[in-house]
C-alpha cells in the first residue's frame, strides 16, 4: 500500500509541477523532439502512476495484504487504514471505506470510458472528413494531394483511410511553386509521423480531465512541438527560408476543421522566430539536458516507486 500512496503523491506532483518546469526549461522550441518527449512523458507517468496505484490499493484491500512491519515510510497510517478497512474499526468505517473505494474506481472507470469515446469521436469526425474531402475535391496526381475549389486559403491534413493532404485553389493561387511543396513537406511530415495519434491523445486527456493543467496546457504545448517539428522536416528539405515565407503567406488562413492539422494554424509566432533566428548550439545544447532529465525523471520516479515497493515485499514479505 505505501507503493500505491507514492504513485498517486508522485502523480499529483508531477500533474502540479511539470508545466511549470517544462515552460521554465522548453527554450523556445530549441529542441521540439526533446520537449515532445519531455510532455508526453510527463503526462504518460502520471496517468500510469494514478492507474497502477488505483490497482494496488484495489488489490491490497481485497486480498487484505498489508506490511507487518509498521515503522518504514507511511508504512503506520496505512496499517491503520488496512485494520480499519478489514473492520477492526467497526462495520461503519469499513462500509465508508470500502465505498470510497469504490467511488473511486468508478469514478476512474468512467473517465476511461469518457476517453474512449472521445478518442472515437475524433477518430470517425477526421475520417468522415477525408472522406467528404475526397468526395468535394479532385485528386492532383503530381502533388499527390486533394484540391478543393475554393478560393479560401486551406492547407492541413487529415487522418482516414488513406490519409488526406489538402489543400485549396485559394493556396495554390497565393504560393509559388517551392513554397507549396514545402507546405506539402510539412503535411506529409505530420501524417509520416502519426501526429494525428498522439494530438487525440493528449486533447482526448485534456478533454475529460479539464480541470489538470499537465492535460489541458499539455495539449496546446504538445499540438505547438508537432508543428516545429514538421516545420523542421519541410525544412531539411526545402530550407528555412521557404518555410518561413510559406508560413508568412499562409499566416492569414482560417482554422482547419477539427482533427486537422493546418500548417499556420498552431504557435505561429514562435514558430516565424524560430525558423528566421534559429537557437544557437549553445541553448540547443543547455535545452537538450534540461529536458532530458525532465523526461528521464518522469520515467524513472514511478519505476523506482514500484521497484521499491517490490523490493521491500521480498525482504519483509507480509505475515499471514
Amino acid at each position: 500500500m505505501s507503493v500505491a500512496a507514492c504513485l498517486a503523491l508522485y502523480g499529483f506532483a508531477v500533474a502540479v509541477l511539470a508545466p511549470r518546469l517544462l515552460r521554465l526549461v522548453e527554450h523556445g522550441g530549441a529542441t521540439p523532439r526533446v520537449a515532445l518527449a519531455a510532455w508526453l512523458s510527463s503526462i504518460a507517468s502520471t496517468v500510469l502512476a494514478w492507474a497502477v496505484a488505483l490497482a494496488i490499493l484495489i488489490l491490497d484491500l481485497a486480498t487484505h495484504r498489508v506490511s507487518s512491519v509498521p515503522h518504514r515510510f507511511m508504512d503506520s497510517c496505512l496499517v491503520h487504514l488496512h485494520d480499519a478497512v478489514i473492520g477492526d474499526y467497526g462495520l461503519p468505517v469499513q462500509t465508508g471505506l470500502l465505498l470510497l473505494s469504490g467511488v473511486a474506481a468508478l469514478a476512474a472507470g468512467l473517465v476511461a470510458a469518457r476517453l474512449v469515446r472521445t478518442l472515437m469521436k475524433a477518430r470517425r469526425t477526421t475520417h468522415e472528413h477525408a472522406r467528404m474531402a475526397r468526395l468535394a475535391g479532385r485528386h492532383h496526381a503530381g502533388l499527390d494531394a486533394v484540391i478543393l475549389e475554393v478560393d479560401q486559403p486551406a492547407a492541413y491534413c487529415v487522418a482516414g483511410k488513406p490519409h488526406t493532404v489538402v489543400v485549396s485553389r485559394g493556396v495554390l493561387s497565393a504560393l509559388e511553386d517551392e513554397h507549396l511543396e514545402a507546405v506539402l513537406s510539412h503535411e506529409r511530415a505530420h501524417l509520416e509521423g502519426r501526429h494525428h495519434l498522439i494530438l487525440a491523445l493528449t486533447r482526448g486527456l485534456a478533454t475529460v480531465m479539464p480541470r489538470i493543467e499537465l492535460f489541458t496546457h499539455g495539449a496546446a504545448e504538445v499540438a505547438r512541438l508537432l508543428e516545429m517539428i514538421a516545420d523542421d522536416a519541410a525544412a531539411r528539405i526545402h530550407g528555412r527560408g521557404t518555410v518561413l515565407q510559406a508560413l508568412l503567406t499562409l499566416s492569414g488562413i482560417a482554422d482547419g476543421p477539427a482533427g486537422a492539422l493546418g500548417v499556420a494554424e498552431v504557435g505561429l509566432a514562435v514558430r516565424v522566430e524560430r525558423l528566421a533566428e534559429p537557437a544557437a548550439p549553445a541553448q540547443r545544447t543547455r535545452a537538450r539536458v534540461t529536458l532530458t532529465a525532465a523526461a528521464g525523471a518522469a520515467v524513472l520516479i514511478p519505476l523506482a516507486a514500484v521497484g521499491v515497493g517490490v523490493m521491500g515485499l521480498v525482504i519483509c514479505p507480509p505475515v499471514g
